[in-house]
């Protein structure tokens, strides 16, 4: 085949597959076998092979294209641009569908489960957009805020009695604060500095929420967290004293899908008001500066915005919903401790970001489907999360890397007729 080196790429995919031989090694080919008399060492290096000839043909077939398309990859095509109206068109439709997904005859209790939890990540994917996406600041301690809500929520209600509907507000003042606080310190840094600070500053607030024992609990986290109630309504089989449950109220037989489903619309609820309140702010002056800061910071100071202003709203309100959120998780799981809110949940979120469009709210949605709800349903691949991430940035670096759904134009553009 004319302009194809076959030796240089048989070359590439050899090395591929030795590197990768080697990696896998340590992480595949060995592993602990639990017994009744001790723990013994097995081996899977069919596994290193088969992880090796992967990434060999994978390499090997890359070098191919890369001689037969000189230059670059062929790109996925942009459909946003092409169907400006398909972005409306599919919103109102994933809406209107996770509306009416509990009722469906498919929707048994797992699968409501699993889609609360995959709009948890939703919420966290659109606040931190607003950060990522919207200002164009990089922040790798985004679970910092989210920690801080849950456990607003957990102690406001544990400790001072108060329902999740008064705590949920708090919740997201209490991490609207810790933004600003985050935002100052990094006023004047950019790229990878701003990124090495705010991965510090994550980690800063899970060392607190480990170590002041008296106040978190600290490794033991914080256990029996209220569960919400609708208009004083509860969920249990039992009500407590002066309450009544759910089920009594309007006639039905106890069941406890009934809870699943009230959290799942909450979650839903809060998810669509955090897209409502991104998509309307997008259009006035702070969502303007936002996007202004995001393509040249110089210029938009010479404009007179004041970048300083920018940087702390977009770090408050990203934060905000990241509170939201983590008030929900709180009382979802009915139990927190420091582990939940590690480096690598900050991660997930970042890499939902990135991987839907940064800027894009359905981009989003539909990485949060890949990254959270597919490992979800396939639980015994949950081990390989790392390795689907990996590979899945490494594709839309190649063949889109804006993102599934990149949206970084200007919200409103100057008429260029006028004049």
């Amino acid at each position: 085949m004319a302009g194809v080196n076959m030796t240089a790429a048989l070359r590439d995919g050899v090395i591929g597959a030795v590197v990768a031989a080697a990696l896998a090694l340590p992480m595949l080919g060995f592993r602990l076998v639990d017994s009744s008399q001790a723990l013994t060492l097995s081996t899977r290096f069919d596994w290193v092979a088969w992880a090796a000839l992967a990434v060999g043909l994978g390499r090997f077939a890359l070098a191919l294209l890369r001689d037969t398309l000189p230059g670059r990859l062929p790109a996925l095509p942009d459909w946003g641009a092409r169907f400006p109206k398909m972005r409306l068109y599919v919103g109102w439709g994933m809406a209107g569908f996770a509306f009416v997904l509990p009722f469906l005859p498919i929707a048994d209790r797992a699968l409501v489960d699993k889609a609360t939890m995959v709009l948890i990540y939703v919420m966290l994917g659109w606040g931190l957009n607003i950060v990522v996406g919207l200002a164009g600041l990089l922040d790798l301690g985004f679970v910092a805020f989210y920690a801080v809500g849950a456990y607003s929520y957990a102690l406001l209600a544990t400790k001072l009695d108060l329902s999740f509907w008064v705590s949920l507000p708090l919740a997201g003042v209490f991490a609207a604060g810790f933004g600003i606080m985050l935002g100052f310190p990094v006023l004047r840094l950019r790229g990878d500095y701003l990124a090495i600070v705010t991965l510090g500053f994550g980690e800063i607030i899970r060392v607190i929420l480990q170590n002041w024992q008296d106040f978190t609990n600290g490794p033991a986290g914080i256990g029996a967290i209220p569960r919400p109630s609708l208009f004083g309504l509860v969920f249990t089989a039992n009500a407590p004293e002066g309450k009544t449950t759910f089920a009594d109220y309007f006639g039905l037989d106890f069941s406890g899908n009934h809870r699943v489903i009230f959290l799942y619309f909450i979650i839903l609820v809060l998810a669509l008001l955090t897209n409502l309140f991104t998509l309307r702010i997008r259009r006035l002056p702070i969502g303007r500066a936002w996007e202004a800061l995001r393509e040249d910071e110089i210029a938009c100071r010479s404009l007179g915005l004041n970048p300083t202003t920018i940087k702390l709203s977009a770090f408050a309100t990203g934060a905000m919903f990241a509170g939201f959120a983590g008030s929900f998780f709180a009382t979802r799981q009915g139990f927190i401790s420091p582990e939940s809110f590690t480096f690598i949940e900050s991660a997930v979120i970042l890499a939902i970001v990135v991987l839907g469009g940064m800027g894009s709210q359905i981009g989003v949605v539909l990485a949060a489907l890949l990254l959270v709800g597919l490992p979800e349903w396939f639980r015994e691949l949950q081990q390989y999360r790392m390795l689907a991430f990996g590979g899945a940035m490494v594709l839309i670096m190649l063949w889109k890397p804006s993102g599934l759904l990149a949206h970084r134009s200007p919200t409103i553009r100057l008429n260029q007729e006028a004049g």
